[in-house]
Formats: C-alpha cells, structure tokens, sequence
C-alpha cells in the first residue's frame, strides 16, 4: 500500500490529488472488509457438512444436558439427570426422564451447544472492549488485531510489538507485549461458553391443560451457500486483473514523481537560472569526484589563486597532450592507418 500513496509535496501542488488519496482509503477499508468476510467464510467451511439433505436430530446440536430436580424430593444421589456427547453416541430425537411422585416439581434444565468449530466466552473487560462476547478463536484474533490497528497500538519501529493502552494494560497486565505472546494471554481470558438454563415447573394437577412447554434456542445449521464459497474462496479470475492494476498504479506514481523532480529541477533553474547553474556544477563537481575517488578542497579550488600556482601550466600541458593523443588513436581506427 504504502508504494501506491503520492507524497505530500505533490498532495500539496495539486490540492485535486486529495480524491485519489480518499479512493485509496476507501480500497484500504474495502480490503479489510473483504479479508474479514474471507475468514468468516473459512470459518464456515470448516464446520462439518452433513452428508445428504437429511434432518439433524436433536441430541446432534448438544454436547451435553444437564437435568436438575428437586434435591429434598430426590435426594443427593437421584436428582441429577446427566448425558454427554462420546465419540460412540447414537443421535436421537429427544430425552425421555421419568421419576415418581405426586407434587409439583420444579427443575433446571441446562444445555451446552456442540459449536463445530469451537466457540469461547471472552472475559467480560475484553468483551465490552472489541464488542464480542461468545466466538470462534479465530473470530477473536480478527476482532483484537482489527482493535491493535485501528487504536495504532503497534510499535512503530518494533513492528513485533504491541504498545499496550490503558484497558490492555488492565486486561494482560503488561504495558508492552509481542505479537507471539497474544495466544498464550488471550488464552486464560476464554471460557467455555455459557449453557442454556431453562426452568420449568413439572405439573401433576390431571386438570392442568399445559403439558407442553415450548422454547426457541438458535444453532448453528449447514449453510446451503457453503459450495457458493468454496468457489468464491478458490476463485482466481480477477486476481491477474487487480495485479496488473496494482503494477499500472505503481508505475504511474513512480511517473508523477519523476516528472515532479524535472518540474522542480526547471523551476529552480527558471527561477534563479545563474544560481541553479553554479549550484548544479558544483553537485556535478562532487559526483564525480564520488565516482573517481578524487579528493580535494572546494574552498581553495574555488579562488583563481588555486589557477595561479607553478604545477598549473605543466598540468594543463599534460592534459591537452592526453587529448591529443586519444584523439589521434580515434581518428588512427576511423581511417584504418598509422598516422606518424
């Protein structure tokens, strides 16, 4: 990204720029938008797909039910009704649990969801912080480091460490922390999410007419989408179209700045043209100096005395021969012969 934004200096030459800066913005919010769906789409798609159009049934959304009667009717040892998932559970449609007695009997149910993949409740200070309660780990990482960016809170020459603002230092209790030891932290903030509790009054009055007691829980179900995102996932037809883009953005903001180093090279010379030469010439003078490895002081070579001194004349003699010479040798392969 950072090759693709125009510098200040032109910015301000061109104030109409402003509207190519405000498109890169908005690209720049598009991209994070479109990473950020691509990763709820692979979270999808990792969720196992059932095979056929067949209905799940009950017990296959539930990794475990809790049943908790009366204790002083049933005793210690009897008012607890438990079932779990194992790796060799038969799904079913429903729980039958029956118990004798003769009053009314009130109990809790609690069921934990069987998320695919799993999902963890956030501790309560970095829930309220990125407005996240219960997610998948990888939703989390998204949610904190799409916080990390947006409060600027990465280091700006230590780019592996985060500079911890007040709530962070509160929740990780360290004011700075690298980037590796995010999991290992975030992991004693996640908890296993909480259990649905519903509590129901088991009626025996025979002139009681509600027998049934009906609640809505929302799970997770297969998206009839998920062949559609495989393929958004797995497409690349508009990658090569965006690359050769990027390139023809690229290159056209490497044009505009060299075109602003001629126009600034052409101001200064339109400007102050005698000035602009005697400060090119001296420029000139020190990259070939640079190139040659010549040393000298620009202080003395600057005054006509330096011009005056005796080895001048021997010098200027020696140079004019080296020209003379090298000219001869051009014109000796030109013509073909030996000039005496």
């Amino acid at each position: 990204m950072a090759d693709k934004v125009l510098p200040q200096r032109i910015r301000d030459l061109v104030p109409e720029s402003q509207a190519y800066m405000d498109l890169l913005a908005f690209e720049r919010k598009l991209d994070q938008t479109i990473a950020r769906k691509r990763m709820e789409i692979q979270e999808a798609i990792k969720k196992p797909i059932m095979p056929g159009k067949q209905k799940k049934k009950f017990s296959s959304f539930f990794k475990s039910l809790v049943i908790e009667l009366d204790k002083e009717l049933y005793g210690p040892d009897n008012h607890l009704v438990e079932w779990h998932r194992m790796p060799t559970t038969q799904e079913t449609d429903g729980f039958q649990v029956k118990r004798p007695g003769d009053v009314n009997v009130k109990c809790t149910l609690l069921l934990m969801l069987d998320h695919q993949p799993p999902q963890y409740k956030l501790d309560p200070r970095l829930a309220r912080l990125l407005g996240v309660h219960t997610q998948t780990r990888a939703s989390i990482m998204q949610a904190l480091w799409l916080y990390i960016k947006n409060n600027k809170l990465q280091d700006s020459h230590e780019k592996e460490y985060i500079n911890c603002n007040r709530y962070f230092r509160q929740i990780f209790g360290c004011p700075r922390m690298r980037f590796s030891e995010i999991p290992m932290k975030l992991a004693g903030l996640l908890q296993h999410p909480d259990p649905i509790i519903i509590n129901h009054m088991i009626s025996v009055d025979p002139t009681d007419q509600k027998k049934t007691a009906c609640y809505d829980i929302d799970v997770e179900v297969d998206d009839p989408l998920k062949g559609q995102m495989n393929s958004f996932l797995s497409s690349t037809t508009n990658q090569q179209e965006i690359a050769a883009l990027e390139m023809k953005i690229h290159e056209t903001i490497e044009y505009i700045n060299q075109l602003k180093t001629e126009r600034d090279f052409m101001l200064s010379f339109s400007n102050n043209p005698q000035d602009f030469i005697q400060d090119w010439l001296k420029s000139q003078s020190r990259d070939l100096k640079l190139m040659t490895d010549v040393t000298g002081n620009p202080e003395e070579e600057r005054r006509t005395e330096f011009y005056q001194a005796p080895w001048v004349p021997e010098a200027v003699g020696r140079y004019v021969y080296s020209k003379v010479q090298q000219r001869r040798q051009e014109l000796e392969q030109v013509l073909g012969i030996r000039l005496t």
